[in-house]
């Protein structure tokens, strides 16, 4: 009989536990991660290990202090809220994950070869440098933002991209810029890395520039554009669920 009322006490104060973890998660997290957390902008989720989150601590610690140099923002709440945040985030990683469609194996050959994807994106210790490196990607995006960023680029850029933010600084984000130096030389390419004075610049050949700021007579920042081409017209639809399938498998060093 004890046991019995200890249950109908303690069921609906974990069901409301449960309940403010996942408004929480909607309110604050949704927007980036998907309401699943099945990856947007922000990382995928529904996750059973999180690679910069091994245990509850640090996913606690990530949610009120924020990923420096990432569109991860700190978050100001309680530390019951952030708790039951926390407990809503792990329970994603146990669902079972969807299937994705597509063969991986067709997939790899098309993104080496019809698409040629590996100019400018690494996988492992093959590829470019130009882009993002996408040896985890799939651990880090969900296959819905995969294809959109095939088909649609610059559908979701993020916000350090926007005018707005320019200030701030994300080394890692590929922005496109272009800058002419004081004897006429251009250079087009991704920003790698830049600070008050320098600008360090890769352009499509994969070729490394540093300057100083002041040795260039132009620097023009593309804000809001894309250095990624539309895929659209490029891949049929079976290939693409294809392309998207092998990506989605990438999950990194084991």
């Amino acid at each position: 009989m004890r046991s019995v009322v200890v249950w109908l006490v303690l069921a609906p104060a974990a069901m409301y536990a449960a309940e403010t973890g996942e408004k929480l998660f909607q309110t604050h997290c949704a927007p980036c991660h998907g309401a699943r957390g099945e990856g947007g902008r922000g990382a995928n989720l529904a996750m059973r290990k999180l690679p910069r989150a091994p245990d509850d601590a640090a996913l606690a610690a990530i949610i009120a202090t924020g990923i420096p140099g990432t569109q991860m923002p700190a978050t100001r709440m309680t530390a019951e809220e952030s708790a039951q945040l926390v407990r809503y985030v792990r329970s994603l990683g146990k669902s079972q994950a969807a299937a994705v469609p597509g063969n991986r194996t067709a997939g790899e050959k098309l993104f080496w070869s019809k698409g040629n994807c590996g100019q400018c994106h690494t996988i492992g210790a093959r590829g470019g440098h130009i882009g993002p490196d996408l040896t985890d990607i799939g651990a880090r995006r969900g296959p819905a933002y995969l294809r959109s960023s095939i088909l649609e680029p610059e559908a979701d850029i993020p916000e350090n991209f926007a005018s707005y933010r320019k200030l701030i600084y994300i080394p890692d984000n590929y922005l496109r810029v272009h800058a002419v130096t004081q004897d006429g030389k251009e250079i087009t390419g991704a920003r790698v890395d830049e600070d008050t004075f320098t600008i360090q610049i890769r352009d499509d050949q994969d070729r490394l520039y540093s300057f100083r700021k002041d040795e260039l007579r132009e620097l023009r920042k593309d804000w809001g554009k894309s250095p990624m081409p539309s895929y659209k017209g490029m891949f049929s639809e079976s290939e693409l669920e294809d392309v998207i399938a092998y990506l989605a498998s990438l999950q990194g060093a084991p």
